[in-house]
């Protein structure tokens, strides 16, 4: 088993590094789907030059990254550079790692509230109930899925910036899980200056430390590593720039979206169709889809704080300003860890055909309206919608099988109608 595992992880560093050095590379790289305004590579690398020859980076519409973004990459780019495709591969094969790491002591935390629990469960409920067998072909599965994602993989080859968000991320989860508040409230606060909408891990890392511990430290440690991390954070980048300049060009563009470039997102279009004297209340209006989630699903999965993270990062990925496929293929990753919720899924064959679909369709349809002039964008937006309702689905439905499967633990598999077992009655 062991052997296995490190030959997947071989094998899945040996696609990336093969993919990397095919004439498709720059190819790749230049697809809509995955790079964007706040994670292309190349806009990186013109930040960096620019920074180089002493001209201010923010003052243009090129680069829209973090300052400790651009003076790690300098130093990347200037000492690195030969190495950069093995530091992006590396990266992602450590995403996978910690990943795994996540699925392994979430499903130790599953095996101990359902041990603590099982005198409540009915009496027909044992067929339900998880075993350590099952919950560690998951943890490997978790590993698999990202490995082997097709968005992953691409999203690496683009060398995009959304590789290390995703580590950041992945390492925030393990230490969620792990019981490290400290930590947590540092990770998030690195994800939240980075991208912005982790902010709302938060949430679900508060009420995780809480369940662990109702000391008042709980709450507080997580809260207080955020709030002074992502001061700091913010202290030291106004010194790399020499002022305050970067907020504008950072988080004001993820929030006003004034690059209305084609993605896998629902803002360009609506925004290229929108009038003018709209366009402030419909904007408000998108960036709060992206948190309005988070208190109804926190009281509803407030027992399963993991479960409740992975859908606020699946709600972010598809309402975010400029969303890509390697934000997909992160939360994707996880979805082994609740597969013994999958027989209550009743949507997936539909999901899986949107999904294969839409990423065939999309690049086509790109190519048809941009290069050929043989479509609209009305052809594109049609693909990519499709795309983000195919990820709302495969997250609701996900949510309503836990919630299927915990009222079977507790009521049994058999439906009654007040007290009397329910029958189907032909007219």
């Amino acid at each position: 088993m062991i052997g296995g595992v490190w030959l997947m992880y071989l094998l899945g560093a040996a696609v990336r590094l093969w993919l990397m050095n095919t004439t498709g590379a720059d190819y790749i790289a230049k697809r809509v789907e995955l790079s964007t305004p706040l994670n292309s590579w190349k806009r990186v690398e013109e930040g960096v030059f620019l920074h180089s020859q002493g001209i201010p980076v923010y003052n243009g519409g090129v680069f829209h990254e973090t300052p400790l973004c651009l003076f790690f990459s300098s130093f990347l780019i200037r000492s690195w550079q030969l190495y950069l495709p093995v530091l992006f591969v590396i990266c992602d094969l450590l995403t996978a790692a910690l990943l795994a790491s996540v699925a392994a002591s979430y499903s130790r935390q599953l095996l101990l509230i359902q041990k603590k629990d099982v005198d409540q469960y009915a009496s027909d409920a044992s067929p339900l109930l998880l075993s350590s067998t099952t919950l560690w072909s998951g943890v490997v599965y978790v590993a698999a899925a990202y490995l082997f994602c097709p968005y992953t993989i691409a999203s690496c080859v683009a060398k995009t910036t959304t590789v290390f968000a995703n580590l950041v991320l992945a390492a925030a989860f393990t230490s969620m899980v792990k019981g490290y508040p400290v930590l947590f409230g540092g990770l998030v606060a690195l994800a939240t200056y980075q991208s912005f909408y982790p902010v709302c891990l938060m949430v679900p890392g508060i009420i995780q430390f809480t369940q662990r511990s109702s000391s008042t430290s709980s709450l507080v440690k997580p809260l207080m590593s955020f709030i002074l991390s992502l001061g700091l954070l913010m202290v030291i980048s106004a010194e790399i720039t020499g002022g305050w300049e970067f907020l504008e060009a950072t988080y004001g563009f993820i929030l006003a979206a004034p690059d209305l470039t084609p993605n896998i997102g629902l803002f360009w279009y609506f925004f290229t169709e929108m009038f003018e004297h709209f366009r402030l209340f419909f904007l408000a209006t998108f960036q709060i889809n992206a948190f309005v989630y988070v208190l109804p699903l926190s009281i509803r999965l407030r027992r399963d704080p993991v479960l409740l993270a992975a859908a606020l990062l699946a709600f972010t990925a598809v309402f975010r300003s400029y969303p890509a496929l390697g934000d997909v293929g992160l939360y994707m990753a996880l979805l082994p860890m609740w597969k013994h919720l999958y027989p209550f899924m009743r949507q997936t064959f539909i999901v899986g055909c949107m999904f294969v679909a839409t990423s065939v369709l999309g690049p086509i349809m790109y190519n048809l309206w941009i290069f050929n002039g043989s479509a609209n964008a009305n052809f594109y937006f049609a693909v990519t919608l499709a795309f983000n309702t195919a990820q709302i689905f495969l997250v609701t439905d996900l949510l309503f099988a836990h919630v299927k499967r915990e009222y079977h633990l507790i009521h049994g598999s058999k439906m009654e109608v007040d007290g009397v077992p329910a029958r189907l009655t032909l007219q």
